[in-house]
């Protein structure tokens, strides 16, 4: 399925609804390696394979929106679709999936604002964001609610960083931190707004 969107209304993206952010970053505040590989991610031990509350913030989303290098990424690790969620794939030039994706995921292009309004149109209410260049285009626009960042004891020198450079402040609260497998910082942030003020643009 491709869908793309030319034009919505006001009301299609101002009725409640929350774009979440969960990632793992290294010490500098990378997402990936200067070859692109994500190992680094599996340095910490985790014998017991715990899931560090991944499946419970899961629990909280209906969906997952994310980019088409984010996407083919997870197709070359050949795990098949491991999240327990539809996902919207964000591409201009991808519009069909391997087998086995192709009933878990729908194509999508379009201004963040336009991708939200597409997702509440089907009946999701609460969006996870992932991917680098797709989290920072919500960035820009405003459209990220909530930050779930767990850094891990490790500097990378190079690669993708999760924040890129934005034209304005964005304030936001910290509601939890803690230590995970004793190495692991996880911290949890939510967007700190003006009640009653929207910020977000198309």
């Amino acid at each position: 399925i491709c869908v793309a969107l030319t034009s919505i209304s006001g009301e299609d993206y101002k009725l409640p609804m929350s774009n979440f952010v969960y990632i793992g970053t290294s010490i500098d505040g990378r997402i990936s390696s200067s070859s692109g590989t994500l190992d680094w991610m599996e340095t910490v031990p985790n014998p017991d394979g715990n899931d560090l509350g991944f499946f419970d913030f899961v629990a909280r989303v209906d969906a997952i929106v994310m980019g088409r290098v984010t996407f083919e990424t997870i197709i070359e690790i050949g795990l098949g679709w491991h999240y327990p969620l539809p996902g919207i794939i964000l591409s201009s030039t991808m519009d069909t999936a391997p087998e086995g994706f192709a009933e878990h995921v729908q194509f999508a292009k379009g201004t963040p604002a336009e991708i939200v309004a597409l997702a509440k149109g089907q009946g999701f209410t609460n969006l996870y964001i992932d991917g680098g260049n797709t989290i920072q285009r919500f960035l820009r626009v405003d459209l990220i609610d909530e930050l779930i960042i767990t850094e891990l004891p490790i500097l990378l020198g190079g690669g993708d960083r999760l924040f890129d450079t934005h034209d304005q402040e964005m304030k936001f609260e910290l509601l939890s931190s803690e230590v995970l497998l004793g190495q692991m910082v996880k911290r949890h942030y939510r967007r700190a707004r003006v009640e009653g003020l929207s910020l977000i643009h198309i």
